[in-house]
């Protein structure tokens, strides 16, 4: 093992006297450095795997170190070893302590769509836009761990005073249904830790030490969280890059890595600054920029690599122009260096920067595939059967009973809900058992409970049928039966309708189909639909060039990187320079650019459609920022630049921008 680290890595895995921060910047190896120390815990420490909890932010990064971890480990993960994401260790909390929380352990667990749904209904108002941001405006408070009563007294517009107002209700309506949303599966916990100190206790002596990936990405919540779990003794690696802090728009709070340093005045804080992933010109250009921006902790990334080839800033008259620029250099370079096509991938600002580069790539007929796109099992056609599958499978899943009776409506309304909700939650039952109780006669008139038995009757003629027939006949008869093809035409336009219909009707055969050949009943479908990714287009083995925003790009690394679209007002972002919040988006350049291993190409354009009109753009600050190393390809002139040409222009366009910020110093 020692072999194969840097001292800064040994050390950061053989550091157990206290709570420990490992400053790892991009490329530096801080996967290693956890899933090492996972295997030095138990080998050398005597720990057992039980009592160690590894937490990520993404089921893909958890996934990863898991293979990693068994791979150190001789082919398999050890038993009772707990690597997972932070809301994955909510739920589990959740379901061991849900007495404590007023909840039944097969609660319900809502996911965006579902609790927007809940806020239009509370706030008895069909515009969704709004919902979304009054739920938006509610989920940050939860995550900032501010009460409905606080959230009053913070509100500072419009929007914020009416999310403050529905916030009690809301949460209300939450427990009526017998269910969480994601927010609740990190602060429910830290209530219940703070509320129940023997709670929390028994858990402490469960987790004996705990590692944090992506530390700079927790909110104000999963800090607390992280606190309480580690307790006084503060057994605790966190590992985290302040210069890769690009979620404060989802909640993320950069000073809880100033909040360590004062809540543990024994901090040990490790630096790992040597890359191993991209030669110096990309990481001097990425110290360069990134040195422009406050930091905590001062640190450098070096490699010993070599040089590399010069990163190449190229103007193009337009999007379009921009897009066969990039099509075009990546033809080119493949040819000339006999790459494949997913040794290269195109990074920008915003997902609609896409769909230009997307056609361009079609027409040339170049392989891609698009990162952090909507999963087939995301849409919400198709989450509408499954949740009449999962009923089927399991009639204690309130969510799918919520999502089933509602969608297609049968005049069954968030009152009748509300009310069969209250009922079970007090008799501490699910909402389909509760349909069918005697007791429920007292809460329901006689309308709302003939709608709620009629639907739960339904359900147990399918689960009478699904062992016994095939899933095929069931399925058609179960669309038949809910009229969903009608539904969705009498509430999507034409073209939205067909387009469902049509997703529709590739599941609904897909399922057949694999219950005819795997010779499996519905049940049994439905029991592997969430470990089958259908449609799922990351097949590692995949030919394609890889096109992702600059947030789906983290963690990510390709040898050939394209940064499309580096123009003020697009990176930085407009709203981010009428804000003064400058500083992400820089961070958001340096994870640009250190996805590279041996070539970086940049692009602006000096043209861009804004609506009806073309506004003109100017280049990023962050190209200035980068340092004179860099070529400048002007499409006007197109001979290369020297060294010195490029630093001179480097400096006139730095001049320029401080010109042109001096006004509102």
């Amino acid at each position: 093992m020692s072999a194969l680290l840097n001292a800064p890595q040994r050390e950061a895995i053989r550091y157990l006297d206290g709570p420990c921060l490992v400053l790892a910047g991009a490329g530096s190896g801080k996967t290693r450095v956890i899933t090492q120390k996972i295997a030095y815990l138990i080998n050398e420490c005597g720990i057992s795997a039980n009592n160690i909890a590894a937490i990520t932010f993404t089921n893909k990064a958890a996934k990863e170190m898991q293979e990693r971890v068994a791979h150190i480990m001789g082919g398999r993960v050890p038993g009772g070893l707990t690597v997972c994401t932070f809301h994955a260790l909510g739920v589990r909390i959740i379901r061991q302590e849900a007495k404590h929380c007023g909840l039944k352990p097969q609660f319900s667990i809502l996911d965006a769509s579902d609790t927007v749904q809940i806020v239009t209904d509370v706030a008895g108002d069909n515009d969704k836009g709004i919902a979304k941001q009054m739920q938006w405006q509610i989920s940050s408070w939860k995550n900032a761990m501010i009460t409905p009563e606080e959230a009053a007294q913070l509100a500072d517009n419009e929007i914020a005073s009416a999310a403050a107002v529905l916030y009690k209700e809301y949460e209300r309506t939450l427990r009526a249904y017998q269910a969480v949303d994601f927010d609740d599966l990190i602060s429910l916990p830290v209530r219940l830790f703070e509320e129940h100190p023997e709670v929390r206790e028994r858990w402490q002596n469960k987790l004996r030490y705990l590692l944090v990936d992506e530390y700079q990405d927790t909110n104000r919540a999963q800090y607390r969280l992280l606190s309480q779990l580690s307790g006084v003794r503060g057994a605790f690696t966190a590992v985290g890059d302040d210069d890769q802090a690009i979620y404060a728009w989802r909640g993320a709070d950069v000073e809880n890595l100033k909040l360590l340093q004062v809540d543990y005045p024994k901090l040990r804080v490790i630096k790992l600054e040597q890359n191993y992933r991209s030669s110096r010109r990309i990481l001097e250009a990425a110290n360069t920029v990134i040195a422009n921006n406050e930091k905590l902790f001062e640190k450098r990334l070096w490699s010993e690599h070599g040089i590399g080839d010069q990163i190449v800033v190229t103007n193009c008259a337009d999007a379009e122009a921009e897009a066969e620029t990039v099509a075009m250099k990546i033809t080119a370079h493949k040819f000339e260096n006999r790459t494949r096509f997913k040794d290269y991938a195109v990074l920008y600002r915003g997902n609609h920067q896409a769909r230009i580069i997307e056609k361009q790539l079609r027409n040339q007929r170049i392989p891609y595939v698009l990162s952090g796109g909507q999963s087939f099992f995301d849409k919400a056609e198709i989450r509408d059967l499954i949740s009449y599958l999962r009923l089927v499978m399991n009639e204690d899943d309130d969510l799918a009973f919520i999502r089933a009776i509602t969608i297609p409506r049968r005049g069954v309304g968030p009152s009748t809900i509300e009310a069969l909700g209250s009922y079970a939650g007090h008799r501490h039952i699910s909402l389909f058992a509760a349909a069918f109780e005697e007791g429920v006669t007292q809460h329901l008139t006689p309308k709302q409970l003939e709608g709620v038995q009629q639907f739960a009757g339904f359900i147990n003629r399918l689960q009478y049928r699904a062992p016994r027939e095939p899933a095929a006949q069931l399925l058609e008869d179960l669309l038949t039966a809910i009229r969903y093809e009608a539904w969705l035409f009498e509430h999507f336009d034409t073209r939205e309708a067909e387009s469902k219909w049509s997703n529709v009707r590739d599941f609904v055969d897909w399922l057949g189909r694999k219950g005819t050949e795997d010779g499996k009943n519905l049940i049994e479908l439905t029991q592997t639909i969430a470990l089958i990714s259908m449609l799922d287009k990351e097949d590692p083995d995949f030919d394609g060039v890889q096109l992702a925003t600059l947030h789906a790009s983290k963690g990510l690394e390709f040898p050939h990187v394209f940064l499309i679209g580096v123009e003020e007002g697009v990176l930085p972002h407009q709203s981010s320079i009428d804000e003064d919040k400058v500083e992400e988006e820089r961070r958001l350049m340096y994870v640009g650019i250190t996805r590279a291993q041996r070539s970086l190409n940049i692009t602006w354009c000096e043209r861009r459609k804004s609506g009806k009109d073309n506004r003109v753009c100017e280049p990023s600050r962050f190209i200035a920022e980068m340092g004179g190393d860099i070529r400048m390809n002007d499409r006007k002139n197109s001979a290369p630049v020297s060294k010195e040409d490029g630093r001179a222009r480097a400096a006139s366009l730095m001049a320029m921008l401080e010109g042109r910020k001096a006004p509102g110093v």
